[in-house]
């Protein structure tokens, strides 16, 4: 089984978790109660941003890194969508924009000012609307800058160029809802899970599905592809409703690799992987741990390290990019746990021990930096490009000096690929069908009661017309 400890030669063999400090974590919070399937949490090296619990429409609070502590209650917020926020992610090239997208159909851009709000912000710098339905994710691309994935609950994924802000591409494969998206190193693949049971591989700029995997015994709820190693790991229930990972051949889904069970409990896991330490990091929504394996070339490909414990139970976990880490301690990855009872932020640590103080070349090899390899024409044209890289000994704090530019354009019909999108709306559900015949039902009762009271009032009036004929002085 994977939790018993393989005692063999590996760098990582001692990696532990290390929890902030209280007045380095961010408390006070009110997180959102949301039960979607997401983390609500998005951080970058400069500002955290936490989906909060709002009343009449969808808010997040941004709260910049170094403004640790108690969280006052009336702390600005961002606050335009008319619906509950579902997901929210920092553009990789550009810190201070962030995508939100929610149940009210929209996606929307925000530009966070210089040093955090100052007051609530209501303007996004962009709306993108083309879903029929609320949408539950987005995705930046992770080569190209100003392009982003959304995928809906009208079971389509809408690529928008936000250089014109119009969706260019849709991809039309899914017969259910969209679960997650996840992009291989260069973001020349897109790998999904759908309600469907089925694992994706498609080709993005022309929706070719290029794999396609019916999990059977696994029903899978969460897919990440590991790195350049061309394979997937998959996150999801056994036929004994237990949870399992599966390891996956990208070029061949008719079998996993393996599959192997976790525990019996019942949260998702969300995995996360480290491409530069090949680290498989998994954590079970509503646990309080987070077990950490190492990914190899050969079998048994998944080797267990250990696993980081707490008695806190979390909500979502948002991770920190490689150049935001401290590296002056051998930090290789840092999680955000939100925990809702709590409405604390606790940033978790993972650290290699090690005794000396210099700059750890062997576990910080050249990563993905904030400088995009594409633009989006020459993505859409075609080009593949693997992500610029950088070492984090002399420029992991310099900043990307690329600038949003939002375009100027009138709200009309969304038409991809000959269907306008806001019209185009796929079958609905049993559950949506049964919350219409309950309002029909209730304003067809609302009806009958205005009609009655007419009625009534009608027989008024005509007994008060008899008996102004009937009075002595018409007679």
């Amino acid at each position: 089984m994977s939790w018993r400890p393989q005692y063999r030669s590996s760098k990582f063999r001692n990696v532990y978790g290390k929890v902030a400090s209280r007045e380095h974590c961010f408390d006070g919070i009110p997180i959102t109660k949301n039960v979607h399937d997401n983390h609500f949490c998005a951080v970058n090296a400069r500002f955290l941003a936490i989906v909060t619990e709002s009343a009449g429409g969808g808010s997040f609070l941004v709260i910049p890194l170094e403004q640790t502590g108690r969280i006052e209650p009336n702390y600005p917020k961002v606050c335009g969508h008319q619906g509950n926020v579902l997901d929210i992610k920092w553009n990789p090239f550009i810190e201070n924009i962030i995508a939100s997208c929610s149940e009210d159909t929209s996606v929307r851009i925000w530009e966070i000012p210089e040093g955090g709000l100052k007051r609530n912000m209501t303007e996004a710098v962009l709306e993108l609307y083309g879903h029929s339905r609320r949408v539950g994710l987005v995705e930046w691309h992770p080569t190209t800058n100003n392009i982003l994935f959304s995928a809906g609950y009208d079971y389509k994924v809408l690529i928008w160029n936000l250089d014109i802000g119009e969706p260019v591409k849709m991809i039309d494969c899914h017969t259910d809802v969209i679960l997650c998206m996840s992009f291989n190193t260069d973001g020349s693949l897109l790998a999904t899970t759908c309600k469907d049971k089925k694992l994706r591989v498609v080709e993005p700029r022309s929706g070719r599905v290029l794999q396609e995997a019916s999990c059977k015994n696994h029903r899978v709820n969460r897919v990440v592809f590991l790195g350049s190693t061309k394979r997937l790991l998959t996150t999801g229930v056994s036929r004994w409703n237990t949870r399992q990972i599966a390891l996956w051949d990208q070029e061949d889904l008719s079998m996993p690799l393996i599959e192997e069970e976790i525990d019996g409990l019942s949260g998702l896991l969300f995995p996360f992987y480290d491409a530069d330490t090949h680290m498989l990091y998994l954590a079970g929504k509503g646990d309080g741990n987070i077990r950490y394996y190492e990914i190899g070339s050969e079998k048994p490909y998944l080797s267990y390290l250990m696993e980081f414990r707490s008695p806190a139970p979390q909500k979502g976990l948002g991770v920190m990019p490689k150049h935001g880490l401290d590296v002056s301690a051998c930090e290789v990855f840092r999680f955000y746990k939100l925990i809702t009872l709590k409405g604390l932020i606790e940033p978790i640590s993972m650290i290699v021990p090690r005794r000396s103080e210099t700059y750890q070349e062997d576990i910080y090899p050249m990563t993905p930096g904030t400088e995009p390899a594409l633009t989006p024409d020459e993505w859409l044209s075609g080009v593949n490009r693997d992500p610029i890289l950088m070492s984090l000994k002399e420029g992991y704090k310099k900043t990307s000096k690329i600038v949003f530019k939002a375009p100027v354009r009138e709200k009309k019909s969304v038409v991809v690929n000959g269907i306008d999108l806001l019209e185009n709306v796929p079958p609905r559900t049993e559950n949506e069908l049964l919350r219409m015949f309950f309002r029909q039902q209730d304003e067809i009762r609302r009806l009958k009661d205005e009609l009655a009271q007419k009625d009534v009032r009608i027989r008024q009036l005509q007994l008060e017309l008899k008996n102004l004929r009937n009075s002595p002085k018409n007679n």
